[in-house]
């Protein structure tokens, strides 16, 4: 094959032959939608843990501890582990439920994994919503983590083998989109059953995650498997006739070839989750833990998960912090659509590197705001236009994370992995994930306490060690096929020590040549 028709990107690796086809592109909307039912539950669950009705019943001694507290400090209001607990006990199943999807994503299929998370979270949801004790809700918590373990495993994965490497960011973004889609949603239906009279709307904000449980449930059954996975699991010559319809045309052979390759290593891997820690798979097993835990280290978490706590906290009244919170919510929503459009054109470390700067002068300029007015004391109050201000910055924060650490840090570890270790790596990237989700869910109002302004200053000096992080160790990873993601760690001045020239098997008819793609004539 002759000729140079292939985006150089500066790593050996090619762009195959192919479009953009309306197959691919509904199917992985129809799979992003997986993302639904996570966004809506962290929307969801701040509000209904704060209506008066939904404590009385399930947590008594909580509601009456929370109207005996009259303490004025706006730093320190009242903190129950048992409330935090509950709430964030979905991120331990979800944690735990993430290392059994990696097995069935990849013995059964992606959209099967799908499909499971899908029914599972259906059910919690259900139980939820018709919950009498305290046990039907822990229950069905425990199955709605076990949902968000399957999705957040599968979804990634499925978007990123689906997609052409040149739109790989985009679509893979539709993952966080409706995330953030799902949030707003909750936050909306939260700030209408809040007016439900007759104590029974925390019913109503519960159950109707059935919604999106139902959409990725029925989705996935009409969903394709991926040519990777089919591949994977012997069916070879379906594999091929899925990705030239994928791909809109009959030139696939390169890329067929290298799915091959890449099967063919996966095979001789016995145990994945042993192999993931040899030497040449460090940078991708780094990148694996290190993203997902400084995306929660952001401290997006604290405006996400919180944010009617949080505006609660610094004097906004109950309605006004709901209103708030849809604001962020929309922010979320417009800036994540800014990255689907900018991700493929300028790239993973451009956003990941722009992004990081707003949030770290944002967090600076908030956590100043509320210490001149509040100081160390807690004890004051926001004027309108203050209060203004202070809403206007950390909705620029938002911003900031909603097209860089929000999208990215689900686009970059799933396109990262070889085949033979994808699976487990996608384990690791959402346990870590949900771990941290759970340990700064459950120490965040007690941090806000002790640490009180201080909270967004450390917030922010973790956004300086992740950016600098990314500067020095990421390499950018856009418009590169996945199966051939090692020559871009190959050609990396960090981690190409630890890959062997034998340890490439794929991109065969292009040759690395000091650091840059060379065509070669077959």
């Amino acid at each position: 094959m002759a000729g140079g028709a292939f985006v150089d990107n500066g790593v050996g690796a090619k762009d195959y032959p192919g479009r953009l086809t309306l197959y691919v592109f509904l199917s992985c909307v129809v799979a992003a939608t997986g993302g639904l039912i996570f966004g809506y539950d962290i929307g969801i669950s701040g509000g209904v843990t704060s209506m008066d009705s939904f404590l009385k019943k399930f947590f008594p001694s909580v509601y009456e501890k929370e109207q005996a507290n009259k303490d004025t400090n706006q730093y320190c209001k009242f903190d129950s582990q048992l409330l935090t607990t509950f709430t964030s006990s979905l991120y331990l199943a979800a944690l735990i439920s993430s290392f059994f999807a990696a097995t069935v994503t990849r013995v059964f299929g992606r959209k099967w994994s799908m499909f499971g998370g899908g029914i599972t979270f259906l059910l919690g949801a259900a139980l939820n919503g018709f919950a009498e004790n305290v046990l039907m809700l822990i229950f069905g918590r425990i199955l709605l983590g076990i949902g968000v373990g399957f999705a957040n495993q599968s979804v990634p994965v499925y978007l990123s083998e689906m997609a052409p490497a040149r739109l790989r960011g985009m679509l893979n973004i539709g993952f966080q989109l409706m995330i953030t889609i799902g949030i707003l949603a909750a936050n909306l239906i939260n700030y209408g059953t809040s007016k439900i009279k007759g104590g029974w709307g925390w019913r109503v904000s519960l159950a109707l995650a059935a919604v999106p449980a139902g959409i990725i449930t029925l989705g996935s059954l009409f969903l394709p498997d991926t040519p990777n996975s089919l591949i994977d699991r012997g069916h070879d010559e379906a594999a091929r006739k899925m990705l030239t319809r994928i791909r809109g045309t009959d030139e696939i052979d390169e890329e067929y070839n290298d799915l091959v390759a890449a099967s063919n290593d996966s095979k001789l891997v016995e145990h994945p989750w042993a192999n993931i820690l040899r030497p040449k798979y460090r940078a991708q097993l780094t990148m694996a833990i290190m993203i997902p835990f400084f995306q929660q280290l952001t401290g997006i978490n604290v405006i996400m998960f919180y944010a009617p706590v949080l505006f609660k906290t610094i004097g906004f009244g109950s309605d006004a912090a709901l209103i708030s919170a849809v604001i962020t919510g929309l922010v979320n929503v417009f800036a994540t659509l800014v990255s689907v459009f900018t991700v493929d054109k300028f790239g993973r470390r451009k956003l990941f590197l722009q992004g990081g700067s707003q949030m770290l002068v944002c967090q600076i300029i908030v956590g100043t705001l509320i210490a001149i007015k509040l100081g160390t004391s807690g004890e004051g109050t926001f004027g309108k236009t203050y209060a203004g201000f202070l809403v206007a910055f950390i909705c620029l924060y938002v911003a900031g994370f909603a097209w860089s650490w929000g999208p990215l840090g689900w686009l970059v570890p799933s396109e990262i992995f070889p085949l033979e270790i994808r699976s487990a790596g996608q384990s690791i990237n959402v346990s870590v994930n949900m771990l941290f989700t759970f340990i700064i869910a459950q120490a965040f109002l007690a941090m806000l306490c002790h640490f009180k302004f201080g909270l967004f200053y450390f917030f922010g000096g973790w956004v300086f060690i992740m950016t600098t992080f990314i500067a020095f160790f990421l390499p950018e990873t856009k418009n590169v096929p996945i199966e051939e993601m090692i020559l871009v760690w190959k050609a990396h001045w960090f981690w190409g020590r630890y890959i062997a020239d034998s340890d490439i098997h794929v991109g065969k008819n292009y040759e690395m040549a000091n650091g840059k793609a060379k065509n070669v004539d077959v």
